[in-house]
């Protein structure tokens, strides 16, 4: 369930990322360039299911409760859980609605609220999971067709995307026949659209259409100008993002600012709109995180850490975070502390992250930081977490074993 009103993304906490890493060609100079924040899906805060608390008694609950108090302890369950995600206590709304869930098994508005509470941690696939089951149980309900295709369109490392990315379009298109006048649901088409690298007057006219529905949805005017800047009509753009960020009045639409352009390499450009993001919201995990970024593809490693240390507190489960904090205290030789935070982030990688962070800029790169170093106990270490990563890394076994013939017998 999403807010329709002029800024439908205003009052989101979600900013976070799904990014494609870029790598160069040396640990000191290494910079984390490209990717966008959740696709270019945009932010926005899926709203919460609908419940409200009972006037809650101390009377004990009957063994075999009436559909009535079945209801009554489903929406307590359920408002509980909308409690403790306004608060971000994400592990208390996690709990709340899968109380719900055993209540009332099929109920669509308990996996909404679980598929929400993964969103802000940005744990797709256990979010895609739960929006699948709303979907399945409520196939004509557009906020959660709008749900699963946000989520759908959120690029994940692995072979799978471009099938993701057909889905989010399906869904998308659905609701915008469920709901035709619905400028979200016309956002949410274009982006998918985006997502697979449609950039043409078909995506162009999705956003025009939410824009004609709403003016004032500062987020479809955010991706209509990326898209005519992929069109090369820049001057088109240009005034659409000064408009923009002229009427943000929340943090979370400017980082959605700020990450298109930072899709675009307009790095220096950002800068200003994060700053403004974080006057907002000094822990806006979205803001937080670009502006590590940032710092990170300007090389000023030392500057970025304490702003991704707060992202990764935000955010326990935000894997590129952690990564890129890793990645810049091995920029800075900080060894231990990479070894540390890589060692923190294996558990919230997919597979296919695991085995890169075996490599140069994982514990592949804190080994040789030992080796270069004279810690050739340490870097054996290094290279066996490694390689429990990725057995197979033929660099990772010949660079374990030249660095056992260094250890004193």
């Amino acid at each position: 369930m999403f807010s329709e009103s002029k800024n439908r993304v205003g009052l989101m906490m979600i900013c976070a990322a799904a990014l494609c890493v870029s790598v160069c060609v040396t640990i000191a100079v290494a910079q984390e360039t490209g990717g966008d924040l959740m696709g270019g899906a945009g932010i926005f805060r899926p709203k919460n299911p609908e419940a409200k608390h009972s006037a809650r008694t101390t009377r004990p609950r009957p063994a075999t409760l009436t559909p009535a108090e079945l209801e009554e302890k489903f929406q307590d369950a359920i408002s509980d859980g909308n409690d403790a995600r306004d608060v971000r206590k994400f592990a208390e709304a996690e709990s709340s609605y899968r109380a719900a869930i055993k209540l009332k098994p099929r109920d669509t508005r308990a996996f909404q609220g679980l598929g929400n509470v993964y969103v802000d941690q940005q744990r797709w696939d256990d979010a895609e999971d739960a929006y699948r089951k709303a979907v399945d149980f409520s196939p004509n309900n557009p906020d959660a067709l709008m749900a699963l295709s946000f989520v759908l369109g959120q690029p994940r490392t692995g072979a799978v995307n471009a099938r993701r990315f057909t889905d989010a379009e399906y869904f998308a298109k659905r609701a915008t026949q469920l709901q035709s006048n619905s400028a979200l649901a016309f956002d949410r088409l274009g982006v998918a659209m985006m997502a697979r690298g449609i950039f043409n007057s078909d995506t162009e006219a999705a956003f025009r259409r939410a824009l004609e529905l709403d003016p004032n949805f500062v987020v479809a005017q955010v991706h209509l100008a990326r898209v005519l800047r992929r069109l090369n009509r820049a001057s088109e753009a240009d005034p659409l993002y000064s408009a923009a960020i002229a009427k943000a009045a929340d943090a979370p639409t400017l980082v959605l600012i700020a990450d298109a352009m930072q899709s675009e390499q307009r790095w220096g450009d950002s800068e200003p709109v994060l700053r403004r993001a974080l006057g907002m919201d000094a822990r806006n995990p979205g803001a937080l995180f670009l502006m590590g970024r940032l710092l990170s593809v300007n090389r000023k490693y030392a500057e970025a850490e304490p702003i991704l240390k707060t992202a990764v507190a935000v955010n326990p489960k935000f894997f590129q975070a952690r990564y890129i904090l890793a990645r810049c205290y091995l920029a800075l030789d900080r060894y231990d502390d990479a070894f540390k935070t890589y060692d923190e982030a294996v558990n919230l990688a997919s597979d296919a992250d695991r085995k890169q962070l075996a490599g140069t800029f994982g514990f592949m790169g804190v080994g040789d930081g030992f080796m270069k170093t004279s810690r050739a106990k340490d870097a054996v270490r290094a290279y066996e977490r490694g390689l429990q990563i990725d057995p197979a890394n033929s660099e990772l076994q010949t660079k374990l074993a030249a660095a056992r013939s260094k250890l004193k017998p």
